[in-house]
């Protein structure tokens, strides 16, 4: 089926047509490890993670995936440093040696982010690889190198800058966020990883060395260089080794876009002699928590673990998550979450349905109707990964198409397609449907009621229920038992 995507590039959605169909590649920003990361984090990574999923599955593609470790930064460095509040018992015993002590520090936070993805759903399988800046130190000094001697960089005070005046004589500087290039301030360097859009200037390519900072050796025409790399330097060098230019499909959250990505490209197109670094650039929306920015200060700051410990299911969060289109703000809430669980579990109930079904042999007349599913589902999620529409459509398709009405051979086709769309939200069960375990004490509830009700003893059994309702279950009465449902 042919995929449709949105480039920020060109600011529209058009087809997607890979370099090589067997071989589509993906480089996606990861994490900065110097914190657990957050949901809003989570929030991108799982865009990512839809994206190759429905390549994959929906077109039909060979995927190499890469996403990177960014594990040496001002973020890092500081939180490496001896004595810093960020360094965790878990990390062991500081050293004197600060590249140890960033390795370490790093690592924790790298393991962390490994295991919240995986419970997330990202399986680590479908990566190609999830490289750490730090091990490709040299292909970046290689990189400066080069934009030096193609005269789109400078040395100045022990640094390496990046000269945006003379990259802009021969490239086009904004291309993918609208910037005030007229105001851009020649001759004024910012040192800093990261820095406001506002601040169009000469970016660091290479850090001089610091007091307490890790730093390598580069040299440039005989120069010692002492220091360590800036942090675009690093996603321009490992795309291009990991990858090779220009790869497929670029993506990261819409605050990567500029400075982060477009001084990425400016980096390619001086030092690699590339036209273009990626040709899709696609970035996710920002999330926000009961309609406000995620901040520390409002108190509504989440990580995931957050989430877990107040006892929510990372199935339902990933699908609270992918079930919003990617490129729309998403507003997490409590209230939406809950409507996840609801959606999600009516899903599960159809496919075990099914399952019943095609158990039983039921033998109905066959409704050819049942073979537009796949097709109404796939072509909303080829569509620029639209799940919102491709939800929408499933949910329509089991309005009129009850599971008890369906053939066994109909509900066979029905669940190879659920399984299929499953390759893609990864959060439905296809085994066998688990038995419902009733707690003792709502059943002595629901023995009393029975016992009420046969007595005619309305008011009991109306206290009873409420009871048996606050406990999480529902009493549906028949004429000679009962049943228990989880509500």
């Amino acid at each position: 089926m042919q995929i449709r995507l949105y480039t920020t590039m060109d600011r529209d959605v058009r087809e997607f047509h890979p370099i090589d169909p067997n071989d589509v590649r993906i480089y996606s920003c990861g994490p900065t490890v110097y914190d657990v990361a957050h949901i809003g984090n989570m929030r991108s990574f799982l865009s990512m993670d839809l994206l190759q999923r429905v390549l994959r599955t929906v077109g039909g593609y060979k995927v190499r995936w890469v996403m990177n470790i960014t594990d040496i930064d001002d973020k890092t460095i500081d939180g490496s440093r001896v004595g810093s509040a960020r360094w965790l018992p878990a990390m062991g015993t500081q050293t004197g040696d600060v590249r140890e002590n960033l390795r370490a520090f790093t690592t924790y936070y790298e393991d962390v982010f490994r295991q919240d993805i995986t419970t997330l759903g990202i399986q680590p399988s479908d990566f190609y690889a999830m490289p750490r800046a730090t091990d490709f130190i040299a292909p970046m000094m290689d990189l400066i190198k080069d934009i030096v001697a193609a005269g789109f960089g400078y040395v100045s005070d022990g640094s390496v800058y990046f000269n945006v005046n003379a990259y802009r004589k021969h490239y086009t500087y904004g291309r993918l966020f609208t910037i005030d290039v007229e105001h851009f301030r020649e001759g004024v360097r910012i040192d800093a990883d990261e820095y406001d859009r506002e601040s169009v200037s000469d970016f660091v390519l290479w850090k001089g060395r610091k007091e307490g900072e890790p730093s390598w050796d580069l040299e440039i025409d005989g120069v010692p260089l002492p220091g360590r790399p800036g942090w675009h330097i690093e996603c321009s060098a490992m795309s291009k080794e990991l990858l090779g230019l220009p790869f497929d499909i670029h993506t990261g959250g819409v605050d990567l876009r500029f400075p982060h990505h477009e001084d990425e490209i400016a980096q390619c197109c001086a030092g690699y002699h590339v036209q273009e670094q990626a040709n899709y650039w696609m970035h996710n929306e920002f999330l926000e928590i009961e309609g406000k920015k995620m901040s520390k200060s409002l108190g509504n700051f989440f990580t995931l673990r957050d989430l877990l410990d107040r006892e929510y299911d990372p199935l339902d969060i990933r699908f609270a998550m992918i079930g919003s289109h990617y490129r729309a703000l998403f507003n997490f809430t409590i209230d939406g979450l809950a409507a996840s669980v609801k959606a999600r579990e009516r899903v599960q109930d159809y496919i075990y349905d099914l399952a019943d079904v095609m158990a039983a042999s039921v033998i109905t007349e066959h409704r050819p109707s049942v073979h537009s599913l796949r097709t109404s589902v796939f072509a909303e999620l080829a569509d620029d990964l639209h799940t919102p529409k491709a939800l929408a459509a499933l949910f329509s398709f089991m309005n009129d198409h009850k599971a008890v009405t369906l053939s066994a051979s109909d509900a066979e086709i029905v669940l190879g397609v659920l399984q299929e769309l499953n390759n893609v939200f990864a959060v439905w069960s296809f085994g066998p449907r688990p038995a419902v375990v009733v707690p003792d004490d709502v059943t002595t509830l629901a023995e009393q009621r029975w016992a009420a009700r046969a007595e005619k003893n309305w008011a009991e059994s109306d206290r009873l229920r409420d009871a048996i309702n606050a406990l999480g279950w529902s009493m549906m009465d028949g004429k000679t038992s009962y049943t228990l449902e989880k509500l």
